[in-house]
């Protein structure tokens, strides 16, 4: 009897000789493949491996089966795609979108210093494959159905502990999950957005939010950053003369520039809020990279007019997606009712079932801790190879992955990131961040992902290279 591997690598062996006989014309549109029992005694394997192949290449849409017939090449062969259709396109305008196609869209080879997440090598693998195998002697009713409205209960319970770990006294019909963090985010401006409405986010700030934005048609307009924290006085005086809607920001780690809120600047803010009832969503998707846990908008707030959303893509798995809104119980049940509109229940189950048992395990703040630890030295240590070339820190955060840096040699940070990628190399210029369009001679970096060499050489050449 042949093993499982075995089996699998001679189902591969029969697939790759079929597609290779219809490569080279051997077998043309509408051509019927040998039979079965032929083949399999060809390739000297047995028919099930032979039935398991074709059945493969029937889904992909290569072949196609003849009741009482056989198979048959399919009438229409798609021609291998172009080079111009698998990879993204380098010539579209530099927008918020544009690190997010790069980045997301290239091949896995290509270095992506400009991107949003740690490598694989970084994240937990170990703790998500012993979940994934749990998960697999679970009841069939967790693998096929869809999930609860408010999302899983011991996903949610766990949240409800670590929102108290934050001085966050959130009850259960305060919680909910959500698809993703960028889900979490998307139904909270479906919930108290109309188009034209204005919306406040620093200036920089994650570029995704501006996008986010544009797709709900908002007015959208910018804050400048301190270290601290929004610049107070210019907060306090838009929301005399703007009137804002909803105020979006990252209270820890802040994306781009690594900021974190003050608690002096937490309470103007505040205050502020309440005179021109603004809300606010806190994103708090890096909370977890801090080594000590800074001022929180929703602690001090009560989560009265500020919403926490957050998820686990930056610190557990992107792949494994689930994120989360704590707000006001009547919030949640609007929130709900949206969540059921569009994409009908709450979170996947098989997603927030790992999800749970990682954080469940005692391995997850031990990776934690190691994480921590070993970005400190990442972004020293690439801190001061990017002063060497003329690449400036704008400050040292105190966690994190992102460093935001000027261009010391006044290089338009646009140009430098196109240059780079016809050296398929992915940067992310200031001003895809920057509402104002005035971070035109900085640059996000993520420290995680510029252990290759041909970053440094790349960015040497481009630099140079630039116009000034």
């Amino acid at each position: 009897m042949q093993s499982g591997g075995r089996s699998g690598t001679r189902t591969l062996d029969v697939m790759s000789a079929i597609r290779a006989k219809v490569a080279c014309r051997a077998l043309g549109a509408g051509d019927r493949l040998p039979s079965i029992r032929s083949l399999a005694a060809a390739m000297g394997v047995s028919p099930s491996t032979v039935v398991e192949a074709y059945d493969r290449l029937a889904a992909e849409g290569l072949i196609r089966a003849r009741r009482g017939s056989g198979f048959y090449v399919s009438p229409t062969i798609m021609p291998p795609l172009a080079l111009t259709e698998v990879e993204p396109r380098r010539d579209r305008e530099v927008d918020p979108f544009w690190v997010s196609r790069q980045s997301l869209d290239a091949d896995a080879a290509v270095p992506k210093p400009g991107c949003g997440w740690l490598p694989a090598s970084w994240m937990p693998e170990a703790g998500l494959r012993r979940a994934i195998r749990a998960l697999a002697r679970t009841e069939a009713d967790l693998l096929t159905d869809y999930g609860s409205t408010r999302g899983g209960l011991v996903l949610r319970r766990l949240l409800l502990a670590r929102l108290a770990e934050d001085a966050i006294a959130a009850s259960v019909d305060q919680l909910m999950l959500t698809g993703s963090g960028t889900q979490a985010t998307d139904l909270v401006c479906r919930f108290l957005l109309r188009p034209a409405d204005t919306v406040l986010v620093d200036d920089p700030c994650y570029f995704n939010f501006r996008a986010l934005l544009r797709a709900h048609q908002a007015r959208i307009v910018g804050v400048p950053t301190t270290p601290t924290g929004p610049d107070v006085a210019r907060f306090e005086q838009i929301l005399r003369t703007e009137r804002p809607r909803l105020y979006i920001t990252n209270s820890a780690l802040h994306n781009p520039t690594g900021a974190t809120l003050s608690l002096a600047t937490a309470h103007r803010l505040l205050t502020a809020a309440a005179a021109h009832d603004l809300i606010i969503i806190e994103d708090d998707i890096f909370g977890d990279l801090e080594p000590e846990r800074s001022p929180r908008l929703a602690a001090l707030d009560g989560l009265n007019r500020v919403i926490r959303i957050g998820s686990f893509s930056k610190t557990l798995s992107a792949s494994v997606r689930s994120g989360y809104i704590a707000a006001r119980a009547d919030w949640i049940e609007h929130l709900i009712d949206l969540q059921v509109a569009t994409s009908f229940g709450g979170s996947s189950p098989v997603a927030t079932e790992i999800i749970a048992k990682v954080l469940a395990g005692g391995g997850y703040r031990k990776h934690m801790e190691e994480l921590r630890q070993k970005l400190t030295r990442t972004r020293r240590d690439v801190a001061r190879k990017l002063q060497a070339i003329g690449i400036e820190p704008w400050l040292m955060p105190r966690g994190g992955f992102f460093l935001w840096c000027r261009l010391t040699g006044g290089q338009d940070a646009t140009q430098v990131a196109r240059a780079a990628l016809e050296d398929n190399v992915v940067l992310a210029p200031g001003n895809v961040f920057s509402v104002s369009q005035t971070a035109s001679h900085f640059m996000r970096f993520n420290v995680t992902q510029m252990n290759d060499p041909l970053v440094w050489d790349v960015l040497r050449r481009v630099l140079k290279a630039t116009p000034k």
